[in-house]
C-alpha cells in the first residue's frame, strides 16, 4: 500500500534533515514516539551513479525494522534519478522524495534543490525519469513557495505531475528560516491541490513545535498531514500525543543521549560518520536541568565515542 495512504488523520512526518535523520536517530525516535513517516537526509543521485557511490550509501541505511522510511533524492541528472529510483524499493524504502526546497548556497549555486524553482522544465523531467524508475514506489516532492517571492505557479506545475504527495515548506528559498512562516498560503494551495491533484497529499513545513499545534494547523488548512523538522530539537517525543519530555530527569535525559550515542558508535564503526555530528543532537538532550551547559561544554569537547559514554557515565 502507499505509505502516504496508511493513516487516516493528519499524517506526522520526520523532515528530511542533513547529518539528522540518519538510521540511529530515526531509531531513537521511533523509541520515544513514533511518526507516520520518516524521511532520510538528502542524497546525491549524481554522487550515486558515479566512482563515489560508495561514500554516499551510508546516508541510506535502514536498520532491520524500518519500514516507514522515504529516501529523499537531489541532484541534477534526470537519467541518474530514474536509475537510483529504480535501487530504492530493493533497498527496503517505501518512497522516493525529491529535494526541490534546500535553500543550501552550495546546492542553489549548482542548480540543484530550490534553484530548480527557476528550472520548471529540468524539475519536471526529473519527476518524471524518478517515477519511470520508480516502480510502484510513490514519488513526492518537498519545496518552497517560491524562490525570490511567492510563487503558486510553481506548486500548480507540480501538481499536474501525478505526485504521491507535495510538502510545502511556508517561507521562499530567499527568506532561508529567517522570516515567520506564511502558513496563511496553506488555503491557496489546498484549493489548488483540490482543482488539480484531488489524489496528492498536501504535507505542511514550517515553525511547528508539538503534535497538537500539527494537529490544529492540519484541522485549520485542511491539510494532509504536518511535517515537523526542528521541533524534534526541542523535544523527541513531539510526536506523542502527550509528550513526557517537560517532566523527563536530568538522569532521564542523559540516559537517552547514551542511548543514541551508544547505537551511534555500534552503527557507524568505520567511521562513515564523524563524530562531531553528535554535537548537533547535545542540546536536545542535554538541557534542562542544573549543570546542563556545563555538561554540554564537555561533551562537545570530547574526541572518541568512548570519551563520551564515560562522560555520560
Amino acid at each position: 500500500m502507499n505509505i502516504w495512504d496508511t493513516v487516516q488523520g493528519p499524517l506526522m512526518v520526520l523532515a528530511p534533515m542533513d547529518d539528522v535523520t540518519d538510521c540511529v536517530f530515526r531509531s531513537v525516535v521511533a523509541d520515544c514516539a513514533a511518526p507516520d513517516v520518516y524521511v532520510t537526509e538528502f542524497v546525491n543521485v549524481d554522487g550515486l551513479q558515479s566512482v563515489g557511490r560508495e561514500k554516499l550509501l551510508f546516508k541510506l541505511r535502514l536498520f532491520p525494522k524500518e519500514t516507514k522510511v522515504i529516501a529523499q533524492l537531489w541532484g541534477l541528472n534526470p537519467d541518474n534519478f530514474r536509475k537510483t529510483a529504480s535501487e530504492m524499493a530493493a533497498m527496503g524504502f517505501a518512497g522516493i522524495d525529491l529535494n526541490m526546497g534546500c535553500p543550501a548556497k552550495s546546492e542553489v549555486r549548482n542548480g540543484a534543490c530550490s534553484a530548480l524553482i527557476n528550472n520548471r522544465e529540468l524539475a519536471v523531467e526529473i519527476i518524471k525519469a524518478t517515477q519511470e524508475g520508480a516502480g510502484d514506489l510513490p514519488v513526492s516532492v518537498k519545496t518552497r513557495l517560491g524562490f525570490s517571492a511567492i510563487d503558486l505557479s510553481w506548486h500548480e506545475l507540480l501538481l499536474q505531475q501525478n505526485l504521491a504527495a507535495l510538502t510545502v515548506h511556508w517561507r521562499t528559498r530567499k527568506e532561508m528560516s529567517k522570516a515567520e512562516a506564511h502558513w496563511e498560503y496553506a488555503a491557496e494551495l489546498v484549493k489548488l491541490r483540490n482543482q488539480i491533484a484531488p489524489n496528492t497529499k498536501l504535507i505542511g513545513n514550517g515553525d511547528v513545535l508539538t503534535k497538537a499545534q500539527a494537529r490544529e494547523l492540519a484541522a485549520k488548512y485542511e491539510l494532509d498531514g504536518i511535517m515537523i523538522g526542528r521541533g524534534v530539537f526541542q523535544d523527541p517525543y513531539v510526536f506523542a500525543n502527550e509528550s513526557p519530555w517537560p517532566t523527563k530527569t536530568r538522569e532521564e535525559k542523559v540516559a537517552l543521549y547514551r542511548t543514541h550515542v551508544q547505537r551511534f558508535a555500534d552503527t557507524w564503526k568505520n567511521g562513515e560518520r564523524r563524530l562531531v555530528t553528535l554535537n548537533k543532537f547535545c542540546k536536545v538532550y542535554i538541557s534542562g536541568f542544573d549543570g546542563a551547559k556545563e555538561l554540554r561544554e564537555q561533551l562537545m569537547n570530547a574526541q572518541t565515542s568512548d570519551e563520551l559514554l564515560s562522560i555520560l557515565g
